[in-house]
């Protein structure tokens, strides 16, 4: 009777701290510099999950190395609710296999929660360019190889990573341009310095509208509403070759199982508020607001496709 009462007693008071969360300021860390689309994420979630939670939730940016430095800080945080980790995919499944000496484990040692939202890059040329399509791009590569300028954030970024698949997957080489920062590569391909680039798309898509640069494809397996027009990769006969930028919600490795379901459905209510979401669609965005175990699943099969490609590419950091 006494262990039946003790257990009881234990039921009552789990039940209790789980229901009472979040009882203090939660910090939502952010691996990258204020201004980006990240960090824009970040603090849409913490404003209305703040509104529906009953606390403040403060975003902390921690950048440095790639997403890294952040990442192994979320990494040594107790795993009790009160940090939180929304990033971009690289720290999550790209920098663990560019750089040397990373100070985490990207698929064990965090407790994923939802992959927020995601955006096609978009393959795009000056609007000076001779090429019309993506056939016409690819005949140039072909005819020139190694020769054709692709700007590009940065070595293993995103829109890097999309050209060096692109180029796999069609048998072709083109020469890769990094810059420190999406603004500069934008700012050269506006004024035709380099000859293509993919974009995310939420970056490039007033430049298209305005037309001072064209788009040649969507980088996803289907077309973008805000750019119906524009064509994908595939329908193009590009195989393969699809990328998603994605942002995401994680934890310390060992999230209470009863703080982790409050935080998605409360994360999940978020995306999905109609303001919310107006605003993101609006930016380039997709609600995708999966589950804790859709996104181990799919953070898994993102982890092996860039192994792959940066193993293959012998793509680095530098």
């Amino acid at each position: 009777m006494i262990k039946k009462t003790l257990l009881g007693l234990a039921v009552a008071v789990a039940a209790t701290v789980a229901f009472a969360y979040p009882e203090k300021p939660v910090t939502i860390v952010v691996p990258f510099p204020p201004g980006g689309s990240t960090d824009n994420i970040a603090r849409v979630l913490a404003q209305k999950l703040s509104e529906k939670m009953g606390q403040s939730f403060v975003v902390d940016n921690k950048a440095g190395a790639t997403g890294t430095i952040g990442a192994a800080f979320v990494k040594r945080a107790p795993a009790d609710g009160y940090t939180l980790f929304v990033s971009s995919l690289g720290p999550f499944v790209i920098a663990p296999h560019l750089l040397k000496g990373v100070q985490y484990d990207a698929l064990k040692d965090f407790d994923p929660i939802t992959v927020a939202v995601q955006a096609p890059n978009v393959l795009a040329v000056p609007a000076s360019s001779p090429y019309k399509n993506v056939a016409e791009l690819l005949a140039g590569l072909k005819k020139s190889p190694g020769k054709v300028s692709f700007a590009s954030s940065g070595n293993g970024s995103s829109d890097h990573l999309s050209a060096e698949l692109l180029w796999q997957q069609t048998g072709t080489e083109g020469l890769h341009v990094p810059y420190k920062g999406g603004g500069p590569a934008i700012n050269d391909l506006l004024g035709g310095q380099v000859e293509a680039a993919f974009v995310n798309i939420n970056s490039i898509i007033q430049h298209i509208k305005a037309g001072k640069v064209r788009a040649l494809a969507i980088s996803s397996d289907k077309r973008s509403p805000l750019l119906p027009e524009v064509p994908t990769l595939q329908e193009q006969g590009v195989k393969g070759a699809e990328v998603q930028s994605w942002q995401a919600v994680a934890a310390p490795k060992g999230l209470p199982a009863d703080v982790k379901a409050r935080l998605h459905a409360a994360i999940a209510a978020s995306l999905n508020d109609p303001a919310v979401k107006d605003k993101l669609l609006a930016q380039g965005f997709e609600i995708v607001a999966n589950t804790p175990e859709q996104f181990g699943r799919f953070q898994a099969i993102e982890f092996a496709k860039w192994k792959s490609l940066i193993e293959t590419r012998k793509i680095t950091a530098d």
